[in-house]
């Protein structure tokens, strides 16, 4: 008998006089942590294959149960960590390459809670948004460099095509296939009460959800998966994947038991075969590569969308975005290293980009420096966790917000950070029926669209608090922001002075 390296990461405690042996946990569990053992008349649980998403915590109706840390440790070595350990046991064990879900875990500066907000006091006295007028409102896609007029001397109002948001906040990009059918439905009819848009992913669009079309964004992607002219002609813009913060340089791969009939006749693939996209697409190779196809989208739509390209943040992004300005883009989306994935091999997620609150600040400046800023709108994504941190990315320079893990986890997801198993608990990075299942898009689109208010809501507030009715004033307005704890070289960086300057 081989040896066990593998330690679980998390014991199963059970209280035997809760317990009442209803198997509800049994029949949740899709890693079958928990079984009814006729013989011994009561419930067993195998902690090994626990991965802490808490369903079963939830779903006990005695509250017989409870999930804690594998109190059993390796010999404390500041080197090598229990998690360096076991990865290298894995490893040697499998010869494959780490996978994981869920955005970078590792204790690196988070530095919107190192950025404070000013705010307005007796000379700069503050707004009430109960009762004045507060504009959340925004339109991304190139903006007017001045007012020109037709020859009766009428204004003229005819722009290029734009997204009018109600709040600047839009579901990022998560594909059918890596998340399931009644989440994907959900982020759709909350994006469309909302007057937002939400964004395929590059696992194409569902025929049934053609009716969200006008608060759509399609995404090519390098694996062109599910593209065609209906859905190009459907959505409301069409977004040009480069790359994604979780994995920088790295392409995509769904595993082929995900794709069951509806995806691969979404994607376009035959069933059950793994949907590999390459790193790179391979007709782009520089930034006339990139117009190029730019302006073929364009043309394919009639000039009627905005076209987004979205890039990772790398330590050249201000020069990749100052081209992409340049390309005939409309919309630059820039995705942060925190950013989340459905699986992403663990080694790039864990150490590879730069945080989005320094990509953000880096990449305005340059456009603002280089006199295009009003040439393309900045989205950023990359762990956008509340509503203050997206006023501090819009102070910083963003136009809008891309939100993935937070629309996620108000759909239910414990980020229990095992999405590539295609088992997840909650009905969301999942295809198998029984488990799609529980995610009630009734019930998911309205907890998503009762998020999106709160946050609405909140950004008026703390507007106020800093004197400002709009957020086109706040765009930019660096003086907004004060760091703590920060060098000076981050301080330059961010564009901002430190707390009591």
């Amino acid at each position: 008998m081989a040896l066990n390296y593998f330690q679980p990461l998390f014991d199963v405690i059970r209280d035997k006089d809760r317990c009442i042996k209803c198997q509800a946990c049994a029949r949740q569990c899709s890693n079958e942590v928990h079984r009814y053992d006729a013989d011994l008349d009561m419930m067993i649980s195998d902690s090994q294959q626990c991965v802490d998403c808490q369903r079963c915590v939830c779903i006990c109706p005695t509250g017989a149960l409870k999930i804690v840390d594998n109190p059993n440790k390796f010999r404390n070595n500041s080197n090598w960590s229990q998690q360096i350990m076991t990865e290298v046991y894995k490893q040697a064990e499998t010869g494959g390459v780490l996978l994981s879900a869920m955005g970078n875990p590792k204790e690196y500066p988070v530095y919107w809670d190192k950025i404070l907000l000013n705010a307005s006091q007796v000379t700069n006295p503050p707004i009430d948004p109960l009762r004045e007028p507060m504009e959340t409102k925004v339109f991304l896609g190139k903006k007017p460099k001045n007012v020109s007029f037709n020859e009766d001397g009428s204004v003229k109002t005819e722009t290029t095509p734009t997204l009018e948001l109600s709040t600047p906040i839009m579901f990022s990009a998560m594909s059918y296939g890596s998340i399931s059918r009644n989440a994907h439905e959900s982020l759709a009819r909350a994006a469309t009460e909302l007057g937002i848009f939400y964004n395929t992913g590059e696992g194409g669009l569902h025929k049934d959800f053609y009716q969200y079309g006008p608060n759509t964004i399609v995404q090519v992607a390098s694996g062109r998966f599910g593209v065609f002219k209906d859905y190009l002609e459907t959505g409301a813009a069409i977004e040009i994947k480069m790359g994604q913060g979780a994995k920088p340089g790295i392409g995509g791969h769904l595993p082929g038991a995900k794709i069951l009939e509806d995806v691969s006749r979404t994607r376009m693939i035959p069933m059950g075969t793994d949907a590999i996209s390459p790193a790179p697409h391979h007709d782009i190779y520089s930034i006339e590569d990139l117009r190029q196809l730019v302006l073929s989208l364009k043309e394919a739509t009639e000039y009627k969308k905005p076209v987004i390209v979205k890039i990772a943040a790398v330590h050249n992004v201000a020069a990749i975005a100052s081209g992409i300005a340049r390309s005939g883009a409309d919309i630059i989306a820039i995705d942060g290293y925190r950013g989340g994935t459905g699986a992403a091999p663990t080694r790039i997620r864990d150490n590879v980009g730069i945080p989005i609150e320094l990509a953000l600040a880096s990449v305005d400046q340059r456009l603002r420096d280089e006199g295009i800023r009003n040439e393309v709108s900045v989205v950023v994504a990359g762990s956008i966790r509340s509503s203050s941190d997206v006023v501090k990315a819009i102070a910083l320079g963003a136009d809008a917000c891309y939100i993935g893990t937070a629309a996620l986890l108000a759909l239910g997801c414990h980020l229990c950070r095992s999405c590539q198993t295609g088992k997840c608990n909650w009905g969301i990075a999942t295809q198998r029926p029984d488990l799609v299942k529980r995610l009630n898009p009734n019930i998911g689109y309205q907890r998503l669209v009762n998020l999106v208010h709160a946050w609405d809501h909140e950004i008026k507030e703390m507007m106020g608090g800093m004197g400002i009715n709009s957020v086109e004033a706040l765009k930019g307005n660096r003086l907004m922001l004060r760091g703590i704890g920060l060098n000076e070289k981050e301080l330059e960086i961010l564009g901002i002075q430190h707390a009591g300057q």
